[in-house]
């Protein structure tokens, strides 16, 4: 990751804090963004930058205060509750705009760059949610969550001559705080937590750094013939 410049969306805390934090250790200069400045604030990496991934005028602005980019990792998401008959056209929206027009956005923003540059890699956070399986009650995520996959392979398909690389990465349950704050809203965290760890086989949350690693894999040279495919880092949920 020397000599290499990256960019992590979502980077305050959880999947994205993990994944600045490695890329940082690896040697890459790091921009970390977030929208919560004072926890971005503690991310141990070179640069931050407060973006809300779904302002389009700060978005197609970004690259004039970063400058190019080697690698893009796109981890800003939401998750939003329900059925089809529960879902409100708010949560629909808010959930594309979030998981997958952010990702459009800010791909669109960083790719001319990286062609100029001769190459590049990008890392989009999917979901074993959606892209995957089908789970009760995540209706809007995981339909956008199955939509980062299209959009992954298309990008791969259309610039695989062109030196860019773009893979995605779908979680099980992870421990981050976002998790965490979904199960204080239920009737009983306890009960609930309990639940998320036993649909994993190995019976437990994965951890932020786990991720981390094959984000560091998939953004690196070492990952170079691979692209537009999905890696499944699930503790054997999907099998």
């Amino acid at each position: 990751m020397q000599g290499k410049t990256a960019l992590v969306t979502a980077a305050a805390q959880g999947i994205g804090r993990a994944t600045a934090e490695l890329f940082a250790r690896e040697g890459a200069t790091v921009w970390a963004s977030d929208i919560n400045e004072p926890v971005l604030a503690r991310v141990a990496c070179n640069e931050r930058m407060v973006l809300d991934v779904c302002d389009m005028q700060a978005v197609s602005h970004a690259p004039e205060r970063t400058g190019p980019l080697d690698i893009l990792v796109n981890c800003a998401g939401f998750v939003a509750g329900g059925s089809i008959l529960e879902c409100s056209e708010h949560d629909w929206l808010r959930s594309f705009e979030v998981n997958v027009t952010s990702m459009f956005r800010l791909t669109r923003a960083y790719l001319p760059g990286m062609l100029r540059r001769g190459g590049g890699s990008i890392v989009n956070v999917s979901s074993v949610v959606g892209a995957v399986r089908g789970v009760a009650n995540r209706f809007a995520y995981a339909s956008t969550k199955a939509a980062v996959l299209g959009l992954t392979k298309s990008i791969a398909a259309d610039f695989v001559t062109q030196g860019i690389r773009c893979n995605a990465i779908c979680p099980g349950t992870i421990d981050t705080p976002s998790l965490h704050a979904r199960l204080r809203a239920t009737e009983d965290y306890a009960a609930s937590l309990e639940t998320f760890k036993a649909r994993q086989p190995m019976r437990r949350l994965g951890m932020p750094e786990e991720v981390a690693n094959l984000a560091l894999y998939l953004a690196s040279d070492e990952s170079a013939f691979t692209t537009g495919q999905w890696h499944i880092i699930d503790g054997g949920w999907s099998n």
